[in-house]
């Protein structure tokens, strides 16, 4: 089929619940995808943040190629080999000690929300029922994670919410701290907020919710389904802040593209669920474990981490040396390869203009120009999508 035959077949039967691109992309290998009339792009969205070690990487379809020929699923009922090895290897490398599987990073933070009332209920009393999150953040499309979200337009159209949560601005330990009340069990946050415009904490802002956390003996939840998994240039952002979380929330990234999802925490909160309190049928199924097994070997062994952090900086670098040529951007900033450029313009019309000449970027916020490229980009690909950029915004 031509892809405006495609396009109107979507149309046609699909729900109309995104905004899309008129594109139909078919295939990818590494930093590039290509669409249904041939057309090649340098893909800095990666899925949103998702595919980190690029399309079709060889060693993840390997291990999915081999797993499907073996066993494709099995109920959580009986144990899984390949989610008893990822299990393992989350432990070992992260604060946690226990791991439950789901298929996406909203259900792993309804997983996150579902454990700390459950913690709450058991070694805190019932009276312990508000949960704080920040403004601007976004952590799903669950009821309840919605609910979480500090952003209305997530919102509107869905009410009444679940009850029990309270919104403090990002970075504000002040905020936070008189926020906190008899009610309080625990703060939710993003270590960076993507959603909400790629904002970078202040360093000491983690590790004063940290402390306020134990001040008030309260739960430390991260949502880091996009910062984790090496975005950063650690395999999980709170390494760079020396914190530890009760719970943590991953997906995007784990997967390389296989849905999947994860909240991990310590012994002590992951007690209180037992069989029967939470469940996911695909959580944790052999396809999704292979892929994961295949990608964190990858990031820990092939110095993925390294090159994100050597490419990022180059990045900022580049995108400083157009800041210094365009009075339309406002402010560069990131951490690893979650990469944003501020506009004071509106972000959209410079995303299209890059799409015509060959270049995927993402803008959030408005007016935030968002960077999340393989963690395997080269110094090259990040020429190329500058130069780019640079010629999208000569229009402006």
């Amino acid at each position: 089929m031509k892809t405006e035959e495609l396009i109107a077949e979507a149309n046609k039967n699909i729900m109309s619940t995104y905004k899309r691109f008129p594109l139909v992309i078919i295939k990818g290998s590494g930093a590039r995808v290509w669409d249904s009339d041939g057309n090649a792009y340098l893909d800095f969205v990666a899925g949103i943040a998702v595919c980190s070690l690029g399309h079709s990487h060889p060693k993840v379809v390997d291990a999915i190629k081999k797993q499907v020929e073996r066993l494709s699923h099995v109920s959580n009922l009986y144990y899984i080999e390949p989610q008893i090895h990822y299990a393992r290897l989350l432990v070992e490398n992260s604060f946690a000690d226990k791991v439950f599987f789901c298929n996406s990073g909203a259900e792993a933070n309804e997983a996150a929300i579902k454990l700390a009332r459950k913690y709450t209920h058991a070694h805190m009393g019932k009276d312990k029922c508000e949960l704080i999150t920040m403004r601007d953040s976004f952590h799903g499309r669950t009821l309840a994670t919605i609910a979480a979200t500090g952003q209305e337009k997530f919102q509107l159209g869905f009410e009444p919410l679940p009850s029990g949560f309270r919104y403090v601005p990002f970075n504000d330990l002040t905020a936070l701290e008189k926020a906190v009340n008899d009610r309080t069990y625990g703060v939710l946050l993003e270590p960076i907020q993507g959603e909400g415009g790629v904002k970078i904490p202040d360093r000491g802002y983690l590790e004063g919710v940290r402390k306020i956390c134990d001040d008030h003996q309260i739960l430390m939840i991260l949502d880091e389904v996009q910062v984790g998994m090496g975005r950063t240039g650690h395999l999980f952002a709170y390494e760079d802040y020396g914190i530890k979380p009760d719970i943590m929330t991953l997906a995007k990234a784990m997967g390389n593209g296989f849905p999947v999802g994860a909240m991990l925490a310590t012994e002590r909160i992951a007690s209180v669920f037992v069989p029967g309190t939470h469940a996911s049928t695909f959580g944790g199924n052999p396809l999704a474990m292979a892929a994961c097994i295949a990608v964190l070997e990858t990031i820990l062994e092939q110095k993925v981490l390294e090159n994100c952090r050597k490419q990022g900086l180059y990045l900022l670098e580049k995108l400083a040396g157009l800041k210094s040529k365009y009075k339309s951007i406002k402010e560069i900033r990131g951490k690893g390869l979650i990469v944003g450029m501020e506009l004071t313009i509106d972000g959209s019309k410079i995303v299209e203009r890059c799409l015509r000449r060959g270049l995927l970027i993402n803008c959030t916020a408005e007016n935030v120009i968002r960077f999340v490229p393989p963690l395997i980009v080269s110094k090259s690909e990040i020429d190329q999508c500058v130069g780019i950029l640079d010629e999208a915004m000569q229009l402006s």
